[in-house]
């Protein structure tokens, strides 16, 4: 009886340490998720799974040995797509950025990232530095329409500075677009100095975020 009682108080204070050391564990960000949390994922993917294998089935016997084929191409083109647009490197290259990424950037590594998301939503990009060395995109729609990147803190031109969608305007006919991105907040004087110019579309830190996670340009909310 004593050996069962000390065996019992082993085998709890073993589940006890071990309690402790995932909750240390846990609190450091160590440990993996519990069940609980990766559940209804697992049901999400065993239920896809089930559907792709019964509609191969189904296709194989309607339609025969052809459509099996054709299937497995299919899904196998897929999965690569997949998995090719989640690498870091290629998401990046397509115009996906996560809001670390972002964070991240310094600014030249920012303009090229905002050029990159520009294709993906179906301009013609390039960053390039204008006449005073700092970071600038230009872009051109399918329309001709002309959009221009700054990126800078404040909206607002310094007093020897030209007001910028003077000098876009003059450069050619057209609608013009001109974009200030901040990873910031813009204060109320640079939404009201926007709003008085006409043209000019600020990004700040949330619409930059939702651009770069894959919200196409026009659908980005205006800056309240």
């Amino acid at each position: 009886m004593p050996q069962r009682l000390r065996r019992h108080e082993k085998r709890a204070s073993w589940h006890s340490r071990r309690r402790e050391a995932i909750r240390a564990l846990r609190a450091q960000g160590r440990y993996g998720p519990g069940l609980r949390e990766v559940l209804p994922a697992l049901v999400v993917v065993a239920v896809v799974v089930c559907g792709i294998v019964a509609g191969l089935a189904v296709a194989y016997r309607v339609l025969g040995t052809g459509a099996l084929a054709g299937g497995l191409a299919l899904l196998a083109v897929i999965t690569a797509a997949v998995v090719r647009h989640n690498r870091p490197l290629a998401r990046r290259r397509l115009g996906y950025y996560t809001p670390e990424e972002i964070a991240d950037l310094d600014v030249d590594g920012l303009a090229l990232a905002v050029s990159r998301m520009l294709r993906r939503d179906g301009w013609r990009s390039l960053a390039r530095p204008d006449a005073q060395g700092q970071p600038h995109v230009r872009a051109r729609d399918r329309l001709g329409r002309r959009l221009e990147v700054a990126f800078r803190p404040v909206a607002e031109p310094l007093p020897d500075e030209e007001t910028p969608t003077r000098a876009a305007r003059s450069a050619g006919s057209g609608p013009q677009l001109r974009l200030v991105v901040h990873r910031g907040t813009f204060s109320r004087r640079d939404v009201q100095w926007a709003r008085r110019q006409g043209g000019v579309q600020l990004i700040d830190g949330s619409r930059l975020r939702r651009w770069a996670h894959g919200t196409p340009l026009h659908r980005l909310p205006e800056v309240p």
